[in-house]
């Protein structure tokens, strides 16, 4: 098949409504999306702890945190995939190979995002925000509500960036999630397996709704910045 025929069959799978094509695409969002949601509140929280206060150890973990924004993501698959394997010590979950790994996964993956962006955005926040609201009697959750509120742009572009990472990362996928037609297959793996086995139209067409999806998280990421910059 040439690559015209195989694009021209990739949009018929696209608009033709293929019920696995966009099965594919709704486990994809499904497992990003829940991982995300995850992921957020304890990577604000963390984020915010990391830029309001010193303690010991508080360097090492921004190191820490800094390091994983560029750790591959196959070696999270792995480590994953010996602590939910049977001889690991979750297997007894028996969540090896389903989404409730992959969803776990995407999580890990997404967290340090959102820690990173949280803790630049606190860090480069003006410090009158929170003098103010502590100095008119604010508790510590409403004086941090007060900072989030006035880095929401930035903390919002980590959330995006998250989600950008866990759509479309593999390896972590494909080790834990195991490519199962229908349950854990989604647009990543699924480009992986069906060009290997030569099928260029279905890889093409979900090659293709990646690429949306990926410009559509960019131009979102735009906007923010956008705003933040106007404010």
């Amino acid at each position: 098949m040439s690559l015209l025929d195989a694009t021209t069959d990739a949009f018929r799978l696209l608009f033709g409504g293929n019920a696995e094509l966009w099965g594919i695409v709704f486990i994809s969002l499904k497992v990003a999306l829940v991982g995300l949601v995850l992921a957020v509140p304890p990577g604000v929280v963390s984020g915010y702890l990391l830029a309001m206060h010193r303690f010991p150890g508080r360097r090492a973990l921004v190191v820490l945190t800094q390091s994983l924004l560029a750790f591959p993501t196959v070696v999270v698959g792995l480590v994953l995939y010996m602590l939910l394997s049977r001889q690991g010590p979750f297997g007894s979950l028996a969540l090896l190979f389903t989404q409730d790994a992959m969803i776990l996964g995407q999580a890990i993956l997404a967290f340090p995002i959102v820690v990173a962006y949280t803790l630049s955005a606190v860090q480069g926040a003006d410090p009158r925000a929170h003098e103010t609201a502590v100095s008119l009697g604010a508790g510590p959750l409403r004086a941090a509500l007060t900072t989030l509120n006035e880095t929401r742009f930035a903390v919002l572009a980590g959330v995006i960036n998250g989600f950008g990472r866990a759509i479309s990362e593999v390896g972590c996928a494909l080790m834990i999630g195991g490519n199962i037609a229908g349950v854990t297959r989604n647009i990543t793996t699924a480009i992986a397996l069906e060009t290997s086995k030569g099928e260029f139209a279905q890889g093409i067409a979900l090659g293709m709704v990646l690429v949306v999806l990926a410009l559509g998280v960019n131009l979102i990421m735009a906007l923010l910045q956008g705003e933040g910059g106007m404010k």
